[in-house]
């Protein structure tokens, strides 16, 4: 034994139980990046209580901050032919629908509810960006589609709310026919002096940006929202220019036209009920 051994005090060996912390207890805000515990974003409708980011709102929680007493109706949507390309790309098609359905417990990437509010007959269609990135495939062009005709048959106001990375790549050509297709179906409305919002949240980009989602009589957006058609680093490629540190973003887009108004999510209830006062 040398003398450093000697001078070395024995280690002792604990044997300890590691504890297991389930990871849905904290969230890291993406944009101050405080650790904030899940229960407390939850009861601040998902938003950063330091910094005032909005993190995306489960479809149902969105639901129930709209609707009058958080009363409403799930409509059954229609039924579509699943994998019509027969697609694959590192996994089956079908395989990625079974994984998102497990995940959101939805059946695709949007929800549609009628009821009423500010006793206002309201349908409404909300975007589970968790469902493949809120993706528009034939699904959901048929929610909208049916969003709409019922709409028409209630004499109520449509009220959509994306959240999605545009057009579903696996449905190809199909699903960038849903952009023509909702277009004619909102437009329907239009010729019925029905009202259409949309309430844009975050991300709204390509094929809903280019489609329903810039079609409403009055659109709001949640602030911080990224909205528009190829992302930034692309177009900054192609222009060869540095874009504003803000573009795309709600507030941008406000700036420059392209929305009405910019709406934290604590008052989207009260602005949609006193733009439907308006518009009623």
């Amino acid at each position: 034994m040398n003398w450093l051994n000697r001078l070395t005090r024995p280690t002792v060996k604990v044997a300890a139980v590691k504890k297991e912390i389930p990871n849905n207890y904290w969230d890291r805000c993406p944009k101050c990046g405080a650790m904030l515990y899940h229960a407390e974003i939850e009861k601040a409708d998902y938003v950063c209580p330091y910094c005032d980011y909005h993190f995306r709102l489960p479809v149902l929680k969105r639901m129930d901050m709209l609707f009058d007493k958080q009363e409403y109706t799930m409509i059954q949507l229609p039924k579509v032919k699943e994998d019509p390309l027969k697609f694959a790309d590192l996994e089956k098609y079908t395989d990625r629908l079974k994984k998102a359905r497990k995940k959101t417990k939805q059946e695709d990437a949007i929800s549609v509810a009628h009821g009423f509010i500010g006793k206002h007959s309201v349908v409404v269609g909300v975007f589970d960006f968790g469902f493949m990135g809120g993706s528009m495939g034939t699904a959901v062009g048929e929610a909208i589609i049916t969003a709409a005709q019922l709409a028409l048959l209630q004499e109520a106001a449509l009220i959509l709310i994306p959240a999605s990375g545009g057009a579903r790549m696996q449905e190809g050509m199909l699903s960038l026919m849903q952009m023509a297709r909702t277009t004619i179906a909102v437009k329907k409305l239009k010729s019925k002096k029905l009202p259409y919002i949309t309430v844009l949240s975050d991300p709204t980009m390509g094929g809903v940006t280019a489609s329903f989602a810039m079609l409403g009589d009055i659109s709001i957006a949640e602030p911080g929202a990224a909205i528009g058609f190829a992302g930034k680093r692309v177009i900054e490629q192609i222009v060869r220019e540095k874009l504003p540190s803000n573009f795309q973003q709600s507030s941008y887009l406000l700036e420059h036209g392209m929305i009405d108004q910019v709406v934290h999510r604590k008052d989207v209830r009260a602005t949609l009920i006193n733009i439907l006062d308006l518009l009623g």
